[in-house]
């Protein structure tokens, strides 16, 4: 997979678990044991696995947007990739923090979401460093040809 696909893919993943974020259908109430947020607006728990708020939600769309955005070229794609694994590496050890894992109260990050940070800051760590293609590279995915 190229990592401008890896770009549009979770895009629209994001875009969707942020839409999805705003229906209470796919949303449960959160535990009585659940830490208390400031921003208590559409806080919940999304599939009733990942706590998520509608501060939360707006992340997911505008991160969706970014990536979909990013997909255009393979230089936005990769810069995407690179971007989205730190600030989701970030996030996964801000989840692991007491006081840290709720933004303030702003934004819910612990529970489930911890693995989930984590497991796409690595995939999009993948994508942003290690993966190559012939066509992510600068050249359009064309190699240079050097006459001598």
């Amino acid at each position: 997979m190229q990592t401008k696909n890896f770009a549009l893919i979770v895009g629209i993943i994001f875009l969707a678990v942020g839409v999805l974020g705003f229906f209470p259908a796919f949303r449960t109430m959160p535990p009585t044991h659940a830490p208390d947020l400031a921003v208590d607006g559409a806080y919940g728990y999304l599939f009733g696995l990942f706590p998520i708020n509608v501060l939360h939600n707006i992340v997911h769309l505008a991160i969706g947007a970014w990536g979909i955005l990013a997909y255009r070229s393979p230089t936005g794609a990769r810069g995407y990739a690179k971007s989205i694994a730190i600030i989701y590496g970030l996030l996964a050890v801000m989840g692991l923090i007491p006081g840290l894992n709720r933004l303030g109260g702003l934004v819910p990050l612990f529970g489930h979401d911890v693995w989930l940070h984590a497991l796409t800051a690595a995939v999009a760590a993948y994508f942003g460093w290690a993966h190559r293609t012939g066509t992510d590279t600068i050249h359009g995915g064309r190699t240079p040809t050097v006459h001598g």
